[in-house]
């Protein structure tokens, strides 16, 4: 029975990497894209916006058909939308068609959510902690992956696109076939149906909340799209929640939504999101800039700033793991939420303070990586212990959700810093730009120690286990 939890997480573990891996393998070839398509670079940024935006739409929807239908056949659909997504951007010739591939990629994003749910109906509750760190450390990992396999399948040179996606095909299909085989069909199903109007209002504001953050520093911050977006999701947001509270079965119960549990830990998803992308993000437009010219930096090929500067993070990231489930059985999920801030804003204020030197870059990012693996250790124990069974699903959903919103947050703000202030008569950042990004991604780590000790309850003996009954959900309307 033991061996067959651990091959269940294992399958699970390696169907979550596969997201993250997604979302981040076309940073680093955004340009390679926008060369071979002959676009221009703001167009080619829709090729991670794209994905985005699926998965904001998709997500929650999915984690409630996953509630009510039985969650394998809703993981298996989802593993087939990435094979096919993944197919379809590995032939794309056209801007168009790479688009369609890359939304179809992002509702790979519900697998995260799904996974989490199968393992809260299948594994023991005294592993279950174990289990989903795993799984959580096995999603932080695939964003450090993803990096590493582009840098790698692109060397050469006449270095091209397809060979990435291709890549994420054949992964994507191991999954699948995994998942079929390793996932019992003894999940249970849950009476209701799927509340349509509520996932389009829901999936609207999310896609007009997204769509300036992601493309704002294209708009312009001030611009009539960007305003004019955000003043939508406003109206939308509105239109939710009196759209779900007249649902008979809505698709997520504004009582779970507000629920101070489930509520702080979104916020401190929102967080870490924020910081992983930070992360990379700022450690490999460091680690490229050309020393000689720009009088800091370290010259890095995608390559050398993938495996030598990002993969020891992501490398520590799936070692903590294991340590991050133990440590959630031993002192609870609000603390170790809590140590994950201390941690990161550690190892951020550390990059900050001294990132010119290569072992100085690789340890602070090292620690940061534990920080963000104790973090996905802790929050679906917290979602669990927060919400009934029924509810786990689309509970966990939003959570990943608005871990998308941080890393959306991340990109945004990072783009912008380093566009802020620029060397003279060069189109690169000052140094000074990547110490500000570090010390405001070390301001999102200490913002998760708040929201876990401010904002989260302390748990009562026994708290987090699995099998412990959620906090009665707060009625609303």
């Amino acid at each position: 029975m033991a061996r067959k939890g651990a091959l269940l997480t294992g399958v699970l573990a390696f169907a979550a990497m596969i997201v993250t891996v997604m979302q981040t393998q076309a940073v680093p070839i955004l340009g390679l894209i926008a060369t071979k398509l002959h676009t221009s670079t703001a167009s080619v940024s829709w090729v991670t916006t794209a994905t985005l935006l699926s998965a904001a739409v998709s997500t929650p929807l999915l984690g409630r058909i996953g509630d009510l239908y039985g969650k394998k056949p809703t993981l298996l659909g989802v593993l087939g939308f990435a094979v096919v997504g993944s197919v379809v951007s590995a032939l794309a010739d056209s801007l168009g068609v790479l688009l369609v591939g890359r939304a179809l990629q992002g509702v790979a994003t519900a697998i995260f959510p799904l996974a989490l749910s199968v393992l809260r109906e299948e594994i023991p509750a005294e592993r279950l902690h174990g289990a989903m760190a795993m799984i959580s450390g096995a999603f932080a990992f695939g964003g450090g992956i993803g990096l590493v396999t582009t840098g790698l399948l692109t060397q050469g040179g006449n270095p091209g696109y397809h060979v990435v996606f291709w890549f994420t095909a054949g992964i994507s299909a191991l999954a699948l076939a995994a998942s079929a085989a390793a996932i019992p069909a003894t999940g249970k199903r849950h009476p209701g149906s799927v509340d349509l109007p509520g996932a389009l209002t829901l999936g609207g504001f999310l896609v007009l909340l997204l769509l300036p953050i992601s493309q704002g520093h294209e708009w312009g911050w001030t611009s009539a799209a960007t305003l004019g977006c955000l003043a939508g999701a406003i109206v939308l947001a509105v239109l939710w929640v009196l759209v779900e509270r007249r649902a008979s079965a809505p698709l997520v119960d504004l009582g779970m939504f507000v629920h101070r549990p489930v509520l702080f830990t979104n916020l401190a998803g929102v967080f870490i999101g924020f910081a992983m992308f930070l992360l990379f993000m700022g450690v490999s437009y460091l680690t490229q800039m050309p020393a000689r010219i720009a009088g800091y930096g370290f010259t890095a090929s995608i390559l050398r700033a993938s495996v030598e500067y990002l993969l020891p993070s992501t490398i520590a990231s799936m070692l903590a793991a294991p340590l991050g489930g133990v440590l959630v059985g031993l002192i609870g999920g609000r603390r170790v939420l809590a140590l994950s801030g201390l941690v990161g804003t550690a190892g951020f204020a550390w990059l900050a303070l001294a990132h010119d030197a290569t072992g100085n870059v690789i340890a602070a990012s090292v620690i940061v990586g534990v920080a963000i693996s104790f973090a996905y250790a802790s929050m679906p124990a917290l979602i669990a212990a927060s919400v009934p069974h029924h509810q786990s699903g689309v509970a966990n959903g939003i959570n990943s959700i608005s871990r998308t919103v941080g890393s959306s947050l991340g990109s945004a703000i990072i783009t912008t810093l380093l566009t802020a202030e620029l060397l003279p008569h060069l189109p690169l950042p000052q140094e000074g730009q990547f110490a500000v990004a570090f010390w405001v991604g070390a301001g999102a780590c200490a913002a998760t120690i708040l929201a876990a000790l401010l904002g989260l309850r302390p748990e009562a003996r026994g708290a987090t286990r699995a099998t412990a009954a959620p906090e009665p959900l707060v009625a609303v309307g």
